[in-house]
């Protein structure tokens, strides 16, 4: 194939996923890095993972391509914006924030679709092999997002686009086919550290290196047992992520709304009450939650999640819910429960009526 050839035929891949909903597009080699393996094995040896075992390396696939497509010499790497149309407002005490990627339909469904369209058009078009991933193999995305030219990982560890902010939810297309890859996106942070300041839990201490434990996204996501208290009394009234790092980047004020159907916000994920959050036993958050990527947390969790707002809330209205819970059959949620009504009950507020 000519150069001229190549360079149409990455115009009409890059057409063709604007088409689909896609907004950034991006071409790197399906060559590993060995730096990404190096910062892998740190990463792990620290112990900074936590609870999610599913990034343990011993096979040596994670940091490698290669081992998910030996054939693959190129990887497309598309972005798609997931961008609130009003920023990130403040949620009052009563409210439970969650973050602003889940207050929709969960997107590897729907991106999946979109790429598995895409994949086909080109191997029908190309008679070459594909293979797609949506954040459901051990792909490292992030690096190969920025030397695709998508985007730079910034201090918050998060990909930054200049056009969508870090908005963006990636998607990788593995082909046989050699196409010249894109020049990579260089670091446009410079002293900035706004996202560093924004964290609530100073999870990110240390610039590019984020520790997960201390993540309110990995606390309320990740994480499966109890939190110390510490912690809790820092993580305000986040039951689900949380997205300070990201709202707080300069790069976010050229942000627009999301353009693909589905992933527009749910109004009653918005600013969802605590106290009616708190009340779902199993059926109801299945049932409320059903094709949200929340639903994934599981209801022990997330309730845990939602006592831990409740206590921080100042709000003594809430104590009956707490209380209701404090003999929860879940022992998470009932240690948590009696955390929040100690927490409430010893706060300085003036008494209401409970």
């Amino acid at each position: 194939m000519s150069e001229q050839a190549m360079s149409d035929l990455k115009t009409a891949i890059r057409e063709r996923a604007q088409e689909l909903g896609f907004d950034v597009v991006g071409f790197t080699t399906a060559e590993a890095d060995p730096a990404d393996a190096r910062a892998l094995a740190r990463f792990l040896g620290e112990g900074r993972h936590g609870d999610m075992a599913w990034l343990n390396n011993a096979d040596g696939r994670r940091g490698n391509p290669k081992s998910l497509m030996p054939e693959a010499k190129t990887i497309i790497v598309l972005g798609a914006n997931y961008g609130p149309a009003a920023g990130v407002p403040e949620i009052p005490g009563d409210r439970g924030a969650i973050s602003v990627y889940a207050r929709n339909r969960d997107y590897h469904d729907i991106l999946k679709k979109k790429m598995k369209q895409l994949a086909r058009w080109l191997a029908d078009s190309q008679d070459c092999g594909v293979k797609v991933f949506v954040d459901t193999a051990p792909v490292m995305e992030k690096p190969l997002a920025q030397r695709a030219g998508v985007g730079w990982q910034g201090k918050h560890t998060n990909l930054v686009n200049r056009e969508f902010g870090s908005w963006l939810f990636l998607s990788e297309i593995f082909t046989t086919l050699a196409l010249p890859p894109d020049r990579p996106e260089p670091d446009h942070c410079g002293s900035c550290d706004r996202c560093v300041r924004a964290c609530p839990t100073d999870a990110l201490a240390e610039p590019y290196r984020i520790d997960p434990r201390r993540c309110v996204s990995y606390l309320t996501i990740e994480h499966s047992g109890p939190i110390a208290p510490d912690l809790m009394g820092l993580m305000g009234n986040r039951v689900y992520g949380c997205d300070d790092c990201l709202a707080a980047c300069p790069w976010t004020k050229y942000q627009r709304p999301t353009r693909i159907k589905g992933l527009e916000p749910r109004a009653e994920l918005a600013q969802p009450h605590l106290a009616e959050l708190a009340a779902l036993d199993d059926a109801e958050f299945r049932k409320f939650f059903s094709g949200s990527p929340i639903k994934r947390t599981k209801r022990d969790r997330f309730v845990r999640n939602v006592l831990i707002a409740i206590g921080n809330s100042g709000d003594r209205g809430l104590l009956k819910s707490a209380r209701l819970l404090a003999g929860d059959p879940s022992a998470l949620v009932a240690d948590t429960a009696r955390w929040a009504v100690q927490r409430l009950e010893s706060s300085d507020l003036p008494k209401e009526e409970v």
